[in-house]
């Protein structure tokens, strides 16, 4: 059967002999043929075997934001083999100001559950790139970086799972460079951010940093809330201070 065309054919199937229910009925059983086939194919080329991920599936699979966010969250804070204090609390005051104190209460004991299970983040992070426009994606890896820095150091460990998870969620090597280089310090790291090589000409600096601007404006995740917006204006920030410093280091306006 073509890989991804299940869905259609069992809701075909399930018109022609039952109407629209039935259409219904025959989409949502060609759905899960054809998520499990995708599940094994992706784990035979990511080497991502071990994962149950049921109880990510039973908090995620009503397209709960929230929830599909907590999964990735509890992914990258077991990432390293340890979870510390200043993660959770990072974690809290995020959902605090994004989705309000009550419903924090009920995700913080759902975390605390998954941290001790096995979870498909292949799986979540494609639910959640079909869910969100590709800047809030963007966005949403700064989120999980800022996880992982929470102490103070970002672990080779934290670095590969949110790699992992930017592969999962559809973004490109180049973006999740330029994030990276936004949080892991090194030489060459403000072409990084711009997403250019220290080769790459004045001119080429300045279209560089105009594309890099209209991608991490701030207004492009307005809709997410206010902070997330505060984390897309750090994150411009950055880019224009990269941006200054190449023009420092080189001298031109």
């Amino acid at each position: 059967m073509i890989k991804g065309w299940s869905r259609w054919i069992f809701a075909l199937l399930g018109f022609s002999f039952f109407g629209f229910f039935g259409g219904i009925i025959g989409f949502v059983i060609g759905s899960m043929i054809d998520q499990r086939s995708s599940v094994v194919a992706d784990e035979e080329y990511t080497n991502s075997y071990g994962y149950s991920g049921q109880q990510a599936y039973q908090r995620s699979g009503t397209g709960d934001f929230a929830a599909s966010l907590l999964v990735l969250t509890a992914a990258i804070m077991r990432a390293d083999g340890k979870v510390l204090k200043s993660e959770l609390e990072f974690v809290k005051q995020f959902y605090v100001r994004q989705f309000g104190p009550e419903k924090t209460k009920q995700q913080m004991r759902t975390l605390k559950e998954l941290l001790n299970q096995q979870i498909d983040v292949r799986s979540i992070s494609h639910q959640i790139r079909y869910q969100m426009q590709y800047h809030s994606r963007l966005q949403l890896l700064h989120y999980l970086f800022g996880i992982a820095e929470a102490d103070g150091n970002i672990s080779s460990a934290e670095i590969n799972e949110i790699q992992r998870i930017a592969g999962f969620l559809g973004i490109g090597h180049a973006d999740f460079e330029s994030i990276k280089a936004m949080f892991v310090k090194n030489v060459g790291g403000d072409y990084k951010i711009l997403e250019i090589t220290p080769d790459a000409s004045n001119e080429e600096v300045k279209k560089a940093y105009r594309k890099m601007a209209m991608k991490y404006h701030p207004d492009k995740v307005s809709n997410l809330g206010d902070d997330v917006r505060k984390q897309a204006e750090e994150k411009f920030r950055k880019v224009q201070e990269a941006y200054e410093n190449i023009k420092k280091a080189r001298s031109f306006s």
